[in-house]
Order: C-alpha cells, then structure tokens, then sequence
C-alpha cells in the first residue's frame, strides 16, 4: 500500500478557530481524539461521512478542509 493520498488542513483549521483543540474537534465530529490525530499526521483517511462531519464543523465545503494527491491548494 502506498502513501495516503488524501491529505487535509484541520490543524491549521483548528488554530483558525481559537484554537479549537484536537477533542474539541473529535467531540464535534463524533469520534476520538486519536482519530483526529491520525487524520492531521495524514496516516488515516476519513470516511465520506466523517469528512463530510468535520467540514460542517468548520462550516466550510469539503474541498477547502481535504485534498486529493500532493496538491494542497
């Protein structure tokens, strides 16, 4: 299996947010701090549905929270 390619901004979304911290996004999101903190090290890609999840929590559409292949934008 090669490298994840689905990558994301949640830390640097959080600290946009007063920084929110790591469980407060996994409360809002629904599911365990190790799961945000696998997503933000890029060592796990979310469900459809948890993506779908932590971009409503920043209230932003998917695309600006989660990215495919090595162009971030």
């Amino acid at each position: 299996m090669g490298k994840n390619l689905v990558g994301n901004h949640i830390r640097t979304l959080r600290f946009n947010q007063g920084e929110m911290t790591q469980q407060q996004l996994a409360d809002k999101a629904g599911v365990t701090r190790q799961t945000i903190v696998a997503l933000e090290k890029g060592n796990y890609s979310p469900s459809l549905e948890l993506a779908f999840r932590i971009a409503q929590v920043f209230d932003l559409p998917l695309e600006a929270v989660f990215y495919y292949g090595d162009n971030p934008k």
